[in-house]
């Protein structure tokens, strides 16, 4: 199951005003409001700090406040060696790939991919969990922390071209543009901040190529203890939930696209249990529930876009996959 390092439920604590124990106790006024089962490993399952998340931004009064208090309080030097290695990189490019290639080692919930490949440079986060409402809130807190962060490794006059989420804005837009230092765009194809290309060579107030070089040879010792690869039916998940609004991908293009034949892509998915169907309807089941959940968007749109041609399907799917019609599970993900 995915897990995140306890730095990341401690700073969301603090950020509100409470304190995170060491046995999991959320402590507020000197009361216990809420507890977590912290592990001794100093990481927690990802549905406790979802939850925990979720309760914190649901009795705080202002989101807002509370993510930029998020960001200001989260240090690279609460990631350990990592941190040290991205404030060493020589360049920001350097300390974004080394984020790219080392996140998973404090948390596999998400990662970071650098796209350099248009006029704009990307850093987008990409969940790697199952939909939770919170993941919109912490997809917002993730990237305003590291673009507090960047400005402290580069230099306070530091500029992002402008912040795009998924998701709806549920705020004043003005409020997320003031601590971003920039326009924020909403309803967008990614979580991400876009630079101008230039700004990625730009000199680490504390880079040492030495000193990174031997702090990514531990990552890259640390990397090697881990679980090597992600199992079949994640990695195809992840690829196949952009490609849907064009329509259900066919297992023989997606095997292609992976290098495999359809029949290797057939036996490997067997050995776990599953079918090419079912992948393809975690997907869309997936898909589905953060469309209903963070956008405003119809469920006819939604259908289209989860790769369905009649809402008709889509919703007897869905209610298939949940055991409740569309529309009632948006109406009660509201109320939550």
């Amino acid at each position: 199951m995915p897990s995140v390092t306890n730095a990341f439920a401690r700073t969301m604590a603090t950020a509100a005003g409470m304190t995170l124990t060491d046995d999991g106790a959320l402590i507020s006024n000197g009361a216990v409001v809420h507890r977590v089962p912290l592990s001794e490993k100093g990481r927690l399952q990802d549905t406790d700090y979802f939850e925990l998340t979720e309760w914190i931004r649901n009795n705080h009064t202002d989101e807002i406040t509370l993510m930029n208090a998020y960001a200001e309080l989260i240090q690279t030097d609460d990631l350990g060696v990592l941190g040290l290695a991205i404030k060493t990189a020589p360049t920001l490019r350097a300390s974004l790939q080394r984020v790219e290639r080392y996140f998973r080692l404090v948390t596999d919930t998400a990662i970071y991919h650098l796209d350099e490949t248009g006029d704009l440079a990307f850093f987008a986060i990409e969940g790697q969990t199952v939909h939770h409402p919170v993941l919109a809130f912490r997809n917002e807190t993730a990237l305003a922390g590291f673009a507090v962060n960047m400005k402290r490794i580069v230099g306070s006059d530091l500029t992002f071209e402008y912040v795009c989420f998924r998701h709806s804005c549920r705020s004043m837009p003005g409020r997320y543009a003031a601590h971003f230092g920039c326009p924020v765009k909403f309803d967008a194809e990614r979580d991400a901040i876009a630079f101008d290309p230039v700004v990625l060579d730009l000199p680490n107030l504390l880079g040492d190529q030495a000193v990174a070089d031997f702090l990514t040879a531990h990552l890259e010792t640390e990397m090697s203890s881990i679980e090597d690869t992600p199992s079949l039916s994640k990695t195809l998940v992840h690829r196949l939930t952009p490609a849907l609004s064009n329509g259900a991908p066919q297992a023989a293009q997606v095997a292609q696209d992976m290098g495999l034949s359809e029949r290797t892509l057939y036996r490997r998915l067997a050995e776990e249990g599953l079918t090419f169907r079912d992948v393809l309807g975690q997907a869309q089941s997936a898909l589905a529930q953060e469309l209903l959940c963070d956008s405003d968007a119809s469920i006819a749109e939604i259908a289209f876009l989860t790769g369905f041609s009649e809402q008709s399907t889509f919703s007897r799917a869905f209610k298939r996959w949940l055991g409740q019609a569309p529309a009632q599970f948006r109406q009660r993900a509201s109320k939550a």
